[in-house]
């Protein structure tokens, strides 16, 4: 209630501090799950409370995919540069399907026991949900500065794609992969693919398909490291 009044109070808010008070009351209102579980823990169930996660992680990357979809569309319907797009496209489809892959690689719903794990988790899906769908804007943005639209460098447009990409990885090894990893080699797989698809940043106008490649690369890594010395029961990335 005090979260509502506050919103409808920001309604009445001067201008220049409405930017600034939206950022009290957004904190505000992500701080309720706390607040209400700190003395009884709701009765949920793991295995819906992933499923949830999961499939609006889904929507998210979906949504990617729609938008790199239109971004190329548009540009080839305005530009005559397959050349230059066609490597952007198929490296945006390559990252968004090994992201996919790598987000539902390990069964979750074994890890969340309580509110203790649970919170943090949820917390942390907001880096998930922000990086995979900043991927879809970065790439708009690769393909724009490959027609001549957006007048950044072209590291600056790489970097776009390359940075939430790396960050989405990172998130889902956080709060996902690391605890099912076994080894040294399992536990670096998604931190040194970070680093590489970071790297691509440089890689010129093929960056975009490079990192495709890295992310894709990741997902073999990962298979090879997890079925050496017998098939597991569920594919750790």
């Amino acid at each position: 209630m005090v979260c509502q009044a506050g919103w409808v109070a920001l309604l009445f808010a001067p201008g220049d501090l409405k930017r600034w008070l939206f950022l009290v009351v957004a904190a505000a209102e992500l701080l309720v799950p706390v607040v209400a579980e700190r003395g009884h823990q709701t009765p949920w169930h793991a295995h819906h409370i992933v499923e949830r996660y999961g499939l609006f992680t889904i929507i998210v990357l979906g949504e990617t995919i729609a938008a790199s979809t239109v971004a190329v569309k548009s540009a080839l319907d305005e530009h005559e540069a397959l050349g230059e797009l066609l490597p952007i496209a198929a490296g945006g489809l390559l990252i968004v399907f090994a992201a996919w892959w790598i987000y539902f690689a390990v069964p979750m719903h074994q890890r969340l026991t309580s509110n203790r794990e649970a919170i943090p988790w949820g917390y942390g899906h907001l880096l998930i949900f922000a990086s995979g769908a900043a991927i879809g804007a970065g790439i708009e943005v690769a393909v724009e500065h490959a027609v001549g639209k957006a007048h950044i460098s072209q590291a600056a447009a790489n970097a776009a794609v390359t940075i939430p990409s790396a960050l989405f990885l990172l998130m889902v090894w956080l709060l996902h992969s690391r605890y099912f990893k076994r080894g040294v080699a399992q536990q670096l797989t998604l931190p040194l693919a970070a680093l590489v698809i970071l790297a691509c940043t440089w890689a010129g106008p093929y960056a975009v398909l490079y990192a495709g490649l890295a992310a894709t690369a990741t997902i073999a890594v990962g298979l090879t490291l997890a079925t050496r010395g017998g098939r597991p029961d569920h594919v750790v990335l």
